[in-house]
């Protein structure tokens, strides 16, 4: 017995998506000190390793923690409003609404997208920016989530309401306030990046100034870019280029950049993303009303694709349901017409959910994937249910009949954040109770 390792936590007896996306069972997990110390035959484990914390496995499909590389925290009491709404949606509905938001909103909002997130199985996620974004880093150290954070920067635009207006000078102040006080926390689980709204949103000088801010500080900029043809117009009209060639002439780009969404964009543009390494987010639930993607072709050219679900507005923050989404748009659109049915295996979209999402967010090397050295970032699924088993291929059920209700338990940086569905670092009656409070009186003010 004296021979025995020590460790934080064993999950004992159960089954787990491997590093290559394929299913192993009676496998135990051996957690110390925030990462995954070994994984093997439980056996194996029970004879080389002792733990005070024994969690049981059986029945439970232990992978990944599921990423969400775009995402808006402050927009989760927009659920139902912008269903069957004509564009640009963002422009007439999401910044008004976001103009009339506190900071007890914003505080409560975010702290509502964590517990949904935590019950959909996201262990980490890229908030696109909003108002006070001091209360949303607060709501991610609470929730014990993983958190990659930004201001919504925007400098010039009629469409954007008095009180948001500012300078340039303001809104870099800004972004470097929270950057300052935030970027680290939680045990070095959130990270502060730099942002840009829209190109429509933001003049030229802000656009370079704060590039050159993320290259000072070595942190990301991340922008919605090529998500409306209107985009695109103002871009052609303006500049006399499309989005990603004006910020190439700019001489700005480089590879700390996520373009989220990333629909409409020309071969021209899919070689800019190319050789400067640009990560991209797609959002399929929030991007088929715009058009579709051209990930299969993204893909071939070797980039890096993370799935994001654009907020709670579009249609919740399950990256399940955006895996579902991406497969049928896929096979309909691309693969359909060459009688492709291959065009989009569930491999890949199990590997964009995880691994994909980790390198979006730059963090492959610790996250995506469970393997000895990594973060203890993973999710289990309730898979001894009739809509699951029994199944011929497991990987292919995964994403075809999981849902984010199969999550059972949660566990970030080593801790368990979610067992058996009861959230462990949030109060979700209160929360619950305060959000419905909170929609009241946010819908009375925004008048929606």
């Amino acid at each position: 017995m004296n021979n025995l390792h020590t460790s934080d936590m064993i999950i004992r007896n159960c089954s787990i998506l491997t590093p290559e996306f394929r299913i192993k069972s009676d496998q135990s997990i051996v957690i110390k000190e925030k990462n995954i110390l070994a994984i093997n035959d439980t056996s194996i484990i029970d004879e080389q390793y002792t733990t005070s914390t024994t969690i049981k496995g059986k029945g439970k499909l232990f992978m990944p923690g599921l990423i969400d590389a775009h995402m808006h925290t402050c927009q989760q009491f927009l659920k139902g409003r912008i269903a069957d709404e004509y564009p640009m949606i963002w422009t007439r509905i999401m910044v008004p609404f976001e103009s009339n938001l506190t900071k007890e909103d914003v505080s409560i909002s975010s702290q509502l997208s964590c517990l949904d997130m935590i019950k959909s199985g996201t262990t980490a996620f890229v908030d696109a920016g909003g108002s006070y974004m001091d209360k949303v880093a607060e709501s991610v150290i609470d929730s014990g989530l993983r958190g990659s954070l930004s201001c919504s920067t925007m400098d010039s635009g009629s469409f954007i309401p008095e009180n948001m207006k500012s300078t340039a000078t303001e809104e870099i102040s800004k972004n470097m306030s929270l950057y300052q006080d935030f970027n680290g926390l939680g045990e070095g689980r959130l990270n502060i990046w730099l942002s840009l709204r829209s190109l429509i949103s933001c003049s030229p000088h802000l656009i370079v100034q704060v590039f050159e801010k993320a290259k000072e500080l070595n942190t990301v900029v991340q922008t919605h870019m090529n998500e409306y043809t209107n985009e695109i117009s103002f871009c052609l009209e303006k500049y006399k280029q499309r989005p990603f060639e004006f910020l190439e002439s700019l001489g700005i780009l480089d590879a700390n950049f996520l373009s989220s969404h990333s629909i409409l964009v020309s071969e021209n543009e899919i070689d800019i993303l190319k050789n400067y390494d640009i990560k991209i987010a797609h959002c399929p639930i929030s991007n088929s009303g715009k058009g579709v993607t051209k990930t299969p072709n993204l893909l071939q050219k070797g980039l890096d694709i993370g799935l994001g679900t654009d907020g709670a507005a579009h249609g919740g923050l399950s990256i399940f349901d955006e895996i579902k989404t991406l497969k049928s748009m896929m096979r309909a659109y691309w693969g359909a017409p060459i009688f492709d049915p291959l065009i989009m295996p569930s491999k890949k979209l199990l590997e964009l959910a995880t691994l994909g999402g980790a390198k979006t967010i730059f963090q492959e090397q610790k996250l995506g994937t469970l393997e000895a050295g990594k973060k203890a970032d993973m999710i289990s699924i309730n898979i001894d249910q009739p809509h699951i088993q029994p199944t011929h291929d497991m990987v292919n059920t995964l994403v075809e009949s999981v849902n984010s209700s199969d999550v059972e338990d949660v566990i970030v940086d080593g801790k368990m954040i979610m067992k058996n569905r009861e959230v462990m670092t949030l109060d979700e009656e209160k929360i619950m109770h305060e959000s419905n409070l909170a929609m009241s009186n946010i819908s009375y003010r925004a008048g929606i």
